[in-house]
């Protein structure tokens, strides 16, 4: 088997014609819980694999983990590693290193439950009002190869089209 950025890329394109000979092996669920552990501190499980949450000092929080914006900006830059190291590997390009770097800007007064003054223009709304990466990719392909891996990783990033895109969202409550 070719081993290509320590994929086996034989393994990846049966997975890929797993899914094309039935398409409804395509159709997954994931899962994920969390549990309150006090202040805020939270600890969040998908699978057998555990994080912890918190909010930094400048929140009240205690700073022992990555808050849940900071995750997301984690698990954007996670996605698009993955997608960058899988698709490479398929089109036979050897990486030496991949890098992603994150930002994003949010205005708190959303998140307090509060309206900002019209001339400061803040944003009233939570949450991230854009996010910047910047991706360093090296490797042994050409730099259009590289250029064209760079915006297919894009165009099929399931979190960066997750952030891009209005899904649905639903929340129920349990009163126990």
């Amino acid at each position: 088997m070719a081993l290509v950025n320590g994929l086996e890329t034989e393994d990846l394109m049966k997975v890929v014609n797993q899914v094309k000979q039935n398409w409804e092996t395509g159709k997954t669920v994931w899962q994920a819980s969390t549990k309150w552990k006090g202040g805020f501190r939270v600890l969040t499980c998908s699978r057998e694999f555990t994080l912890s949450a918190d909010e930094p000092d400048m929140l009240c929080g205690t700073d022992t983990a990555a808050n849940p914006v900071e995750m997301v900006l984690q698990a954007y830059g996670a996605c698009l590693t993955i997608g960058y190291a899988m698709n490479a590997a398929v089109r036979g390009i050897h990486l030496d290193d991949i890098q992603v770097e994150l930002e994003g800007d949010i205005d708190l007064p959303g998140f307090l439950g509060l309206e900002p003054p019209k001339e400061l223009n803040m944003d009233k709304l939570p949450g991230y009002k854009n996010i910047k990466a910047n991706v360093k990719l090296k490797g042994d392909a050409a730099p259009e190869a590289l250029q064209e891996l760079h915006e297919h990783v894009i165009k099929t990033s399931p979190v960066g089209v997750t952030l891009t895109r209005p899904i649905e969202v639903s929340t129920s409550l349990e009163i126990e």
